[in-house]
């Protein structure tokens, strides 16, 4: 048994690193092209960020409804196919799924194209809106049924073609963006909006690249040609609604996140214009304060999250299935302590360096862009939480509980929404969001921690020394800012990202080797590598 934890162990750290890795970059890109988009906008800078994000917020809503959570459940249909000693079935599942995904995203990609006026109305922009929504179509045409083939390689526990993909796809997604915007603004009309449209068009184009490397992983590794021929005798109909009855579930909490920002999007602009003065053009800037600016950050953040939660989900429910329910507890355990030891210095890092940081990207801010920065920063280990113990309630079959608690949270949020904007204007929306995910956040580790036995003492005790450690590095990387304010003060783009650097190296290298010697990092990379750099650094 011990031979086969370690073998699970060892998986869910291979997993976790090829899709953290790509999270990272594809996150990292995703930040960083708005650094010369933003300075290419000109004076129209955070309308369009507004207007893009606006735009991406229903797109990805769309995204979720038009893949009806199939990719995580074919994932897990696959895992306990393949636990079971039935691969033929799950070559059978890809090859239903991937006629039926194609047909979906055709569906979804129509309604979004006719259904953009309306939504942009909704919005409160207007007109401006629809080319952006209408170019995203495109990118829903093709992606159910990419996020198949993902799904199919997940539940395989090869997570490499599902890393590689997600970083060709947003490579080639930036590389068109950067390209349309300065041919648009520096070379040509200067017309913000057909540069905003171009830069969302870019996701359809991004996909393309993403679905290419796919097929080349599944060709390579001889499985293009089985998903294509396989024939066996089970019921590909029944096999079909069974996963999507699986899916259901996992759409309604997968998308709790996306509903919450697009209901910020649908009542912050017209509750605002019903209870103040603020111009149109004043409101679409606080959004993008509040809700575009901060989100280029924190899914950077978030995304590791994202990571480790669909890293333990196939083995949690082979677990699961085989009733090995200790060697369950230990994998939520770990995913938990994972997702803490990154999440809670990285946030803390984050406002440490807020002010030079957001500098970096959107030029200096004023004191509302930066308080609002910092709450949704803050905020961050909240969603990434829930986006860890949402899949793992539902790996255990346990997705009626999981849809319960969404819907509490999300009852929570909308009762909340209206006096939270009356109240706090541009912070409101953050304020009910907040409230509204602690609540199933609770409901749902304790449920999780009744079904598998999790050693909540464990639980705590690493969290409370990840805690310390965090407030240790706090203080250290405070002193030496304290040091380098005597001789250095950021100003502008280029200094501010110096300083930037600077502090976020010695916070990480402070907290990197304080997680060594507590053997923290041991969760994360591994006991073997984890000696190696006790022993290279003389940590031992």
């Amino acid at each position: 048994m011990s031979n086969e934890n370690n073998h699970q162990q060892a998986q869910m750290l291979r997993g976790t690193a090829w899709l953290t890795a790509s999270n990272f970059i594809s996150r990292l890109l995703g930040a960083i092209y708005i650094i010369p988009w933003y300075i290419w906008m000109g004076t129209y800078a955070a309308k369009a960020n507004g207007l893009f994000t606006m735009g991406y917020n229903i797109y990805a809503w769309f995204l979720l409804i038009s893949t009806a959570g199939i990719p995580v459940a074919v994932a897990k249909q696959v895992a306990k196919y393949n636990t079971m000693h039935e691969e033929e079935h799950s070559f059978a599942l890809i090859r239903s799924f991937l006629g039926f995904m194609t047909g979906l995203g055709v569906f979804f990609a129509l309604i979004l194209y006719f259904m953009a006026p309306w939504l942009a109305d909704l919005s409160g922009v207007g007109s401006e809106l629809i080319p952006i929504m209408q170019s995203l179509s495109w990118a829903v045409l093709i992606f159910p049924s990419m996020s198949v083939i993902r799904g199919f390689f997940q539940g395989m526990n090869n997570l490499k073609p599902y890393a590689m993909s997600q970083i060709a796809e947003q490579v080639i997604r930036v590389i068109w963006m950067l390209l349309a915007t300065f041919i648009i603004m520096k070379l040509g009309s200067g017309d913000y909006l057909a540069a905003v449209t171009q830069s969302t068009f870019a996701a359809f184009i991004g996909m393309i690249a993403s679905f290419a490397v796919l097929l080349y992983f599944l060709f390579k590794e001889g499985m293009l040609q089985k998903v294509f021929e396989t024939r066996d005798k089970i019921n590909s109909k029944r096999l079909l609604i069974d996963t999507i009855k699986e899916a259901i579930p996992f759409i309604l909490t997968g998308s709790a996140i996306q509903l919450f920002q697009i209901l910020d999007q649908m009542t912050f602009i017209n509750t605002m214009t019903w209870l103040t003065n603020y111009s149109n053009e004043d409101l679409v800037v606080m959004f993008s304060y509040f809700s575009a600016n901060p989100n280029k950050i924190t899914m950077i953040l978030i995304s590791v999250g994202v990571s480790i939660g669909s890293v333990g989900l196939p083995l949690l429910t082979e677990n699961y299935v085989k009733g090995d329910l200790p060697a369950a507890s230990r994998l939520v355990e770990d995913s938990i302590t994972m997702l803490f030891l990154f999440l809670l210095p990285a946030t803390v890092g984050v406002v440490m360096v807020g002010d030079p940081l957001y500098t970096v990207f959107y030029g200096k801010p004023d004191s509302l862009a930066m308080g609002l920065f910092v709450f949704a920063v803050l905020q961050s280990t909240i969603l990434g939480l829930y986006m860890v113990l949402s899949p793992m309630l539902q790996a255990m079959f346990r997705n009626r509980k999981a849809v319960l608690y969404f819907f509490y949270g999300s009852l929570a949020k909308l009762l909340l929404q209206f006096p939270a904007i009356a109240l706090f204007h541009s912070y409101g929306p953050l304020i009910s969001t907040t409230i509204g995910l602690i609540i199933p956040n609770v409901l749902m580790y304790r449920d999780i921690c009744q079904v598998t036995g999790v050693r909540r003492n464990i639980v705590l005790k690493r969290t409370i020394l990840i805690s310390i450690l965090t407030v240790v590095m706090f203080l250290l990387v405070a002193f030496i800012q304290w040091i380098i304010g005597f001789f250095f003060q950021p100003t502008g783009r280029l200094w501010s990202f110096v300083y930037v650097a600077i502090i976020g190296l010695m916070g990480g290298g402070v907290y990197g080797i304080l997680s060594l010697r507590t053997r923290l990092l041991d969760k994360v990379i591994g006991p073997a590598k984890a000696d190696r750099l006790r022993a290279r650094l003389k940590l031992s």
